[in-house]
């Protein structure tokens, strides 16, 4: 028997696959496919990133990481540094001398006087002190000490109608000529809180410091050496109690310009 050729074959099935409407590429066996490979090619290895250059840093940045750095402690001794420096500064300082003298004591003590002739001196229910008044009602100071030892009352009481400069510009001052208010007593004997050395320093605040007199004028600069400097021996002597108001004229007799009588009883005045 004799083998029909193979293609012979192919082309008989692919005429009746005509025939019948189905195409030839159905009919066609799967052995003519080419066979897919089960399996895909490996993947393609990832290549490694190539390692990145680094410049070299320059020789000021080598030189500043390798400098040593502030310990962090030492942040809060250098955030002190200005208040270290400010009290160093007061230390050095040299204190200021005070000088503890009679106007001292008497800018203290005017205080309580100020309701009455003002903090300034000028004047409200007590008389005005500034500009000169006083010194024009007391041209010597020891009239004035027994007077304001004594207040006003005292005086009118002991029948003195006429306190201070009797030939006063203006007119005399009587006792209670000015608003009918009353100087009340500052002396102790006299019923008031004051010791002499108080008194003197209220008197040399008074006439220095409100009423302008002037230490260095040839009217007034014996007057402030004797009584009203800090060096003064009447107010060192009242305050060791060594003196008193009442023996000052004596106790002081040996100064070149003699202090006059100030008492601690109502007296009139010395002023002429």
């Amino acid at each position: 028997m004799t083998e029909i050729p193979e293609h012979l074959l192919n082309r008989s099935k692919a005429r009746r696959a005509s025939a019948s409407g189905e195409s030839a590429g159905d009919s066609a066996p799967a052995a003519a496919t080419p066979a897919t490979t089960a399996s895909a090619a490996p993947a393609k290895a990832a290549e490694a990133p190539k390692p990145k250059t680094v410049a070299p840093d320059p020789v000021y940045v080598k030189a500043a990481k390798s400098r040593h750095k502030i310990p962090f402690w030492a942040m809060s001794g250098l955030a002190l540094l200005p208040v270290w420096a400010a009290l160093y500064l007061v230390a050095i300082k040299p204190a200021e001398k005070v000088v503890a003298g009679p106007l001292s004591i008497g800018a203290t003590q005017y205080a309580s006087c100020a309701g009455c002739h003002g903090a300034d001196g000028a004047g409200g229910a007590g008389r005005p002190l500034y500009q000169g008044e006083v010194l024009k009602t007391f041209p010597r100071i020891e009239d004035m000490l027994n007077f304001v030892y004594n207040g006003s009352q005292k005086y009118v009481a002991a029948g003195i109608k006429v306190y201070g400069n009797p030939n006063r510009e203006g007119g005399a001052h009587a006792p209670l000529s000015y608003n009918g208010n009353p100087m009340p007593m500052q002396g102790e004997k006299a019923g008031g809180a004051l010791t002499e050395a108080q008194i003197l320093g209220v008197v040399c605040h008074e006439r220095y410091t409100i009423g302008g007199a002037d230490p260095a004028s040839e009217e007034y600069k014996d007057e402030y050496e004797a009584w009203c400097s800090p060096d003064s021996e009447i107010f060192k002597a009242l305050e060791a109690g060594s003196t008193s108001f009442d023996t000052i004229e004596k106790d002081f007799a040996m100064l070149a310009v003699k202090p006059g009588v100030v008492g601690t009883t109502p007296r009139a005045s010395l002023s002429k």
